[in-house]
């Protein structure tokens, strides 16, 4: 399932990323996926994967779907074009808010992508995990989303 998901999407966004699909996240967080930009590879996480969409839907009906707004998401940071310069300001002297401000911007640019990518799947079931997905970033930056 995982697999096919990735496929699919790997063909439809014409990425060169490599991915890898791994059982568990390696610490104790709950990271469906992630980006590595030094050795442009996505990881997908399986078992955090599936305890968010159970987290977020109350079971994994929507498994399938689920997998692909994450791997869109992880594909919107490999296919970025900012996230270099975006990375490298956040290691230099910023406020918290600055940095903040950047870190939400960078989750920002790859939801864009991903809801293109996306275009033909429920924006609604989409837009429900990238509110919940930014709802931190927004917290921290105390912004009013509602």
């Amino acid at each position: 399932m995982f697999h096919q998901v990735v496929s699919e999407l790997i063909m439809r966004s014409n990425s060169g990323v490599r991915v890898k699909i791994e059982v568990c996240f390696p610490e104790k967080r709950l990271v469906g996926g992630k980006y590595h930009m030094g050795s442009h590879t996505v990881f997908l996480y399986k078992e955090e994967i599936k305890e968010q969409c159970i987290c977020l839907f109350g079971s994994m009906d929507r498994l399938n779907e689920y997998i692909a707004v994450i791997f869109a998401h992880e594909l919107g940071h490999s296919e970025d074009h900012e996230l270099k310069e975006l990375a490298a300001l956040l290691d230099s002297l910023l406020s918290d808010r600055e940095q903040a401000e950047i870190c939400l911007h960078i989750e920002e640019n790859a939801w864009r992508y991903a809801r293109c990518l996306l275009s033909h799947m429920d924006p609604l079931f989409i837009e429900n995990i990238v509110r919940e997905s930014l709802a931190g970033y927004y917290q921290k930056l105390d912004i009013n989303t509602a």
